[in-house]
């Protein structure tokens, strides 16, 4: 499946991935992730630390990632089953250049790059909107929520 334009756009706007995976004692597993980038049918984060997203992903590939604005409370799921692309293979190199330019201080602390094909994407919202709330409204009110935790 192709992320839609809004889906990538959405990615590509906010970065901030959390990803959902399960550990071999079928615990779950919640970790953010910052480097994320679109790759036409897929979603790709640098892993920099992230020992036990990789080892829940070698047991069991199948993840979600969540991308949520913060003051709009819209998003995106994107569900797949990831792969693992080591340093040093073709297709690391081929997306390499990407983070070079949105990480250049980051890019070499990439161990692997995690790539999630993009099998199930779909829309998150904030329940206000069902009860009629604009994203004007929505921005104005986390604007004001963030002002008062970092004034």
């Amino acid at each position: 499946m192709t992320l839609s334009r809004g889906a990538a756009e959405t990615v590509e706007r906010v970065r901030l991935g959390f990803v959902a995976t399960v550990g071999p004692d079928g615990r779950p597993n919640l970790s953010p992730k910052g480097t994320f980038i679109t790759d036409g049918d897929a979603v790709a984060f640098g892993e920099i630390r992230s020992p036990r997203t990789l080892a829940n992903l070698a047991v069991n590939p199948e993840c979600e990632v969540n991308f949520v604005d913060p003051f709009t409370r819209k998003g995106v799921r994107v569900r797949g089953e990831a792969e693992i692309l080591d340093k040093g293979t073709a297709s690391f190199d081929r997306l390499l250049p990407r983070f070079e330019t949105l990480w250049p201080t980051l890019v070499h602390r990439i161990n692997a790059i995690v790539r999630i094909p993009a099998d199930e994407v779909r829309p998150l919202t904030s329940p206000p909107y069902d009860d009629g709330a604009t994203e004007e409204e929505m921005i104005a009110l986390h604007k004001a929520r963030f002002a008062e935790m970092y004034p």
